[in-house]
């Protein structure tokens, strides 16, 4: 027996709909949507947006994303103005221990590292 994958279930904050479009911003593309649920992938990586409203939780729960080109990645999202279009949050590419990372926090509260 051996583990095919993670999809971790994410929260979409007060504006579920919102949510569900900048996912599709970044690149998702919706494989199922059961109303209050949504399954997204890009390039094999998965997760569920849930509708779901808790912002202590929100502002506590982390997702890390394995990418290719981080300098990339950060330009694209600046050339969308996607902080001006949902009001997020978006860092600049900074060396960590780990890799190369774009921090995005999203409208839920949740912290997306997206690592090279």
């Amino acid at each position: 027996m051996q583990f095919l994958s993670l999809e971790p279930f994410v929260p979409s904050g007060d504006n579920f709909e919102g949510s569900k479009q900048l996912f599709q911003d970044l690149g998702f593309r919706i494989n199922w949507d059961a109303g209050d649920y949504i399954g997204f992938e890009k390039d094999g990586c998965k997760f569920i947006l849930q509708r779901y409203n808790d912002k202590a939780f929100a502002e506590n729960f982390m997702v890390n994303v394995r990418i290719s080109n981080a300098e990339a990645f950060w330009e694209e999202l600046v050339e969308k103005k996607l902080p001006e279009k949902y009001g997020i949050r978006i860092g600049k590419p900074t060396q960590q221990p780990y890799g190369k990372e774009v921090n995005i926090i999203d409208i839920a509260g949740v912290c997306w590292h997206f690592v090279e």
